[in-house]
């Protein structure tokens, strides 16, 4: 069985690429094909020894979600089956996409929910990133001045 299970969700379909290019580079014998948030239980998570998660961010810096304007459960809904789900033993790595010119005063600020979720259910967060090189105002996805995982601006990165 994989070790990693990769995990995502979106509305465009930009984080499922950016979840199925991280899964090439690790290969099929480390992580699971990466699946949508949207199409499974969280019993599917919680049988992976470490996860990636991946995150756009809508609104004013909102995990996607019915709220946040999208058409199908995504984040927001997944996240809401956790009233007792523990992942003590887990290590979690993040990676979230936002646009640093466009939405620069909350650029990839959706990250932190997933990052304070993960954590306040027990999961080790791992893989925090630097903040150079990136031009933005703020970001909510920043602790001890690091974002709290991989921030990807598909646009001006060329991804």
């Amino acid at each position: 069985m994989n070790r990693i299970g990769i995990f995502f969700g979106t509305e465009t379909g930009t984080t499922r690429l950016i979840a199925k290019k991280i899964h090439k580079k690790l290969g099929d014998d480390i992580a699971a094909k990466p699946l949508n948030v949207n199409r499974i239980a969280l019993d599917d998570m919680l049988r992976y020894e470490a996860l990636i998660l991946g995150t756009p961010s809508y609104g004013i810096g909102e995990i996607p979600g019915r709220s946040a304007g999208c058409l199908e459960p995504n984040w927001e809904e997944f996240l809401a089956q956790f009233e007792s789900a523990d992942f003590s033993g887990k290590r979690v790595a993040l990676f979230g996409l936002g646009a640093q010119e466009r939405y620069s005063d909350r650029f990839a600020s959706s990250l932190l929910r997933l990052y304070e979720v993960f954590k306040g259910f027990g999961a080790e967060i791992v893989g925090s990133w630097p903040t150079d090189g990136y031009t933005f105002d703020h970001s909510a996805a920043i602790v001890d001045g690091r974002f709290v995982g991989l921030v990807i601006d598909a646009r001006t990165q060329g991804m």
